[in-house]
């Protein structure tokens, strides 16, 4: 058996979720560090307001995908890789012990910070199912405009994928996709444009910052989000927590390789249960679950006794 933890990337937040963790020491343990480090309670971050904050919304799942891994790690559940979806990568290195926790709070907040003040209106992304990524791309390529600029960003599926730039771009495209034949075109609830070149002076500032940060080899696998291979050197982790912003997350390949390594098992950490959507669709013979769905005692106790999958 061989256990791969999955971290969410925005879009998956929702208010309170950091109150529906699972009560732990583990949990209690890591609010009360990024509590101490961000000067403020919890409470304060996940609420219905806060969350209209890209950064509230970043540190949010952050915190969320660490507090969950180390539950999980507290009843013996033991991960043998990490992938994390876009900001859910800085959990997935932490988790692996290539970050530690105190500098991801602090990177990730000034990621955040960074993003939303480059393009605090008028950017975005949207999602686009039933087409392939040669199809959205070619729309993309055909509105794309200096004016207003689109991009291909995240291929989370062979037919789910994700665009980003300006909303009128975005738009354009959308409409341009339901006419294709796309059985969704849709705004997501991010209000900047993620995985795309326009954030590239963010991803550059990002590498000088972690310059600075004590990345560590990581003591089992990290799953790229650019190349959507395994890293197993610090500055390879450090070269992509930083610059995922800039490029689109190749997460199907992703997890592709990661089955063909032998993973049979996924534990998709709060908040939500996209990734394990995702996954089960595409894998439907392997086993994902999403930790919100059930209980770290029930997934622990299946560990113990070896029956997951």
């Amino acid at each position: 058996m061989s256990i791969c933890f999955l971290f969410p990337g925005q879009g998956s937040q929702r208010p309170g979720m950091l109150k529906r963790l699972p009560r732990h020491p583990a949990t209690e343990s890591t609010f009360r560090q990024a509590s101490e480090i961000l000067e403020c309670e919890m409470s304060e971050l996940d609420s219905e307001e806060a969350l209209e904050s890209t950064v509230a919304v970043q540190l949010s799942l952050f915190i969320a995908g660490v507090a969950v891994a180390r539950v999980l790690e507290a009843e013996q559940v033991i991960p043998a890789a990490v992938s994390g979806l876009s900001v859910g990568a800085f959990a997935a290195a932490v988790v692996c012990g290539s970050l530690p926790f105190a500098d991801g709070i602090t990177v990730v907040k000034q990621r955040a910070q960074l993003m939303e003040s480059s393009f605090p209106s008028g950017y975005g992304m949207a999602a686009i199912v039933g087409l392939t990524e040669h199809k959205v791309a070619e729309l993309v390529n055909n509105f794309y405009e200096q004016s207003a600029p689109v991009f291909v960003s995240n291929i989370n599926a062979p037919r789910q994928l994700t665009i980003a730039g300006s909303l009128q771009g975005i738009e354009k495209v959308a409409v341009a996709a339901l006419k294709c034949g796309a059985r969704k075109a849709e705004r997501l609830h991010i209000a900047v444009p993620s995985h795309c070149p326009l954030f590239q002076a963010v991803a550059e500032t990002l590498q000088e910052t972690l310059k600075k940060v004590n990345v560590q080899k990581p003591a089992i696998p990290y799953m790229s989000n650019v190349t959507a291979r395994p890293l197993r050197t610090a500055g390879s982790v450090a070269e992509d927590l930083a610059n995922n912003i800039a490029n689109g997350v190749r997460w199907h390949d992703s997890i592709s390789v990661l089955v063909e390594l032998g993973t049979d098992v996924f534990l998709e950490m709060n908040p939500g249960n996209v990734l394990s959507r995702l996954g089960s669709e595409a894998f439907p013979h392997l086993r994902f679950i999403a930790m919100e769905d059930t209980s770290h005692a029930y997934v622990s106790r299946l560990a113990r006794k070896n029956l997951i999958p």
